[in-house]
């Protein structure tokens, strides 16, 4: 069975298309190798996928040309240790240190809030400026 059909009845990607683009950038690798979309897949095979930030170790249990339910789906595969451990210990990280900018309340200035800053500037005085006789 091809690589990319797998990924997608595996419900890892929502279309081939996705996980052929992904498989092409080398985000998909089999047993540590990059590979084509077109590859056979068989089971017991290793494979390291990552999706955004997240990267997961899975080994194949199954193969299925149909995509089917979520449950039916993750039959197809099962998750290693490792990568279980690692997954969680990075969704703590993002949970502890969280991201500076999610922090900013107000966002960007506003039309009224430029609009104040540049009368400010408009009419403030500097040192500079004071004539001198």
């Amino acid at each position: 069975m091809r690589l990319d059909k797998w990924l997608w009845a595996a419900r890892f990607y929502k279309t081939r298309a996705l996980a052929v683009d992904e498989i092409n950038l080398g985000r998909v690798r089999v047993g540590g190798q990059p590979v084509k979309p077109a590859r056979d897949v068989k089971v017991g095979d290793l494979l390291s996928i990552r999706i955004g930030t997240l990267s997961r170790e899975v080994e194949v249990l199954g193969l299925s040309n149909l995509r089917g339910p979520a449950p039916q789906a993750q039959a197809l595969y099962a998750e290693t240790q490792a990568s279980i451990t690692a997954r969680e210990a990075a969704a703590e990280a993002r949970r502890l240190a969280p991201e500076p900018a999610d922090t900013i309340m107000q966002g960007r200035p506003t039309k009224q809030d430029r609009r104040r800053l540049a009368d400010w500037d408009r009419w403030s005085v500097s040192l500079d400026d004071e004539d001198p006789g």
